[in-house]
């Protein structure tokens, strides 16, 4: 790999691919080492030899588009030439190291020490829009300047790929794997992962998958422990309904998530609700708030019809209240919304093509309040020692 020269045109490119990020790694790919040599001939011709890390790389058309339009904009160049490559196992290594730092030996990434705020969203029953509506909160997270991870651990009902524009015409889009770390596609400013994502080229919508305990266990460290998030602001996790095998594993792996209960205004609903967020008490994570789904459906008089009933969330948010744990906030109350609907099923999250919408603009509202919590270094060792 060649040098940066000091100066000259060759210089002026070399800082041009300064701003090409790895749209995977969202990091530059010089810092990564994908730039194997950059040359510039008297005339202006620019030769940039790139290095993808694996043949058949998803990303290898955007990463040479923008390489290319980097290189054709820097000053002096007149025309440019790009190679693209592979790299060689030891460069491959050396692009992990990189990626993963003075971190890589760690069992999983998430673990009590970490800054990133860890924040699983469950409900008691299905059907509540808990997926659309842990979307939205993701996207509009990004949106903010946050940077986002989703796991969607709903194994048996995933359906974030869909939610997100990776899943189309019975294909979803697959992470890169580099050696044995795995890198998530991004999705609007979102890394995402999913079961849904390991199918190979089976149909997601026509594929079920049917597993016990300690597969869905497995299935769920290895989300934590091979797929390479980098530095997150914050990790929603898409929880099944209920508390089941999956529920209970999030409370052994990450005792520290907070947790985020969507119900419906539905009484019926609300009863379930409360029980999820006890099993996840019970493995000492915190209930941040409830957000009460579907709710009121405005109509073209003003008027606004509770298909669902009403007070449900406000009922989850009371009965989650006590002396021990504190006042448990109802963060907010989605509207029933047809465009919010159309979006999902679209892969296009309304809270970035209509925030005008009554239910995108109460999930980007709602996403507003969870990002004031922020990171901190409260309760957190800093590993520093006084002598």
């Amino acid at each position: 790999m060649t040098e940066r020269p000091d100066t000259g045109v060759a210089r002026a490119v070399w800082d041009a691919l300064d701003r090409v990020t790895d749209p995977e790694i969202l990091r530059p790919i010089t810092e990564l080492g994908m730039v194997r040599e950059v040359t510039v001939d008297s005339a202006g011709r620019a030769d940039v030899s790139i290095l993808l890390t694996i043949a058949g790389c998803p990303a290898a058309r955007r990463i040479e588009a923008d390489v290319r339009a980097a290189t054709e904009a820097a000053p002096g160049v007149t025309e440019a030439a790009i190679a693209v490559g592979v790299m060689s196992p030891a460069e491959r290594r050396s692009f992990i190291e990189r990626v993963r730092g003075d971190r890589g030996d760690r069992p999983q990434q998430f673990g009590p020490e970490s800054l990133t705020r860890v924040i699983a969203v469950t409900s008691g029953k299905g059907g509540v829009g808990k997926s659309s509506l842990t979307t939205g909160l993701a996207v509009a997270l990004a949106q903010r300047g946050l940077t986002v991870g989703l796991i969607d651990a709903d194994v048996f009902g995933f359906s974030i790929p869909g939610l997100l524009g990776l899943s189309r015409d019975g294909r979803t889009e697959q992470p890169t794997r580099v050696g044995e770390m795995i890198l998530p596609p991004v999705a609007h400013g979102v890394k995402v992962i999913s079961i849904g994502m390991f199918l190979g080229d089976a149909d997601p919508r026509s594929t079920a998958v049917s597993w016990r305990g300690p597969m869905l266990h497995r299935t769920i460290e290895q989300f934590l422990r091979d797929v390479w998030f980098g530095d997150l602001d914050v990790l929603l996790l898409d929880l099944p309904p209920g508390t089941g095998d999956i529920a209970i594993s999030i409370g052994q792996l990450l005792p520290q998530a907070e947790v985020l209960v969507v119900t419906t205004p539905q009484e019926a609903a609300a009863d379930v609700a409360v029980r999820s967020a006890l099993v996840a008490r019970q493995t000492g994570q915190h209930v941040i708030g409830v957000v009460e789904n579907m709710a009121g459906l405005a109509q073209p008089d003003g008027s606004v019809l509770d298909l669902f009933g009403s007070g449900g969330g406000a009922l989850v948010a009371e009965r989650l209240s006590d002396a021990e744990h504190g006042i448990v906030p109802l963060l907010g109350s989605v509207p029933l919304s047809p465009t919010f609907r159309e979006g999902g099923d679209a892969g296009a999250p309304t809270v970035l093509t209509d925030s005008t919408d009554p239910a995108a603009a109460e999930v980007i509202r709602i996403a507003g309040m969870l990002a004031q919590g922020g990171r901190g270094l409260a309760r957190r060792s800093l590993g520093i020692s006084v002598r």
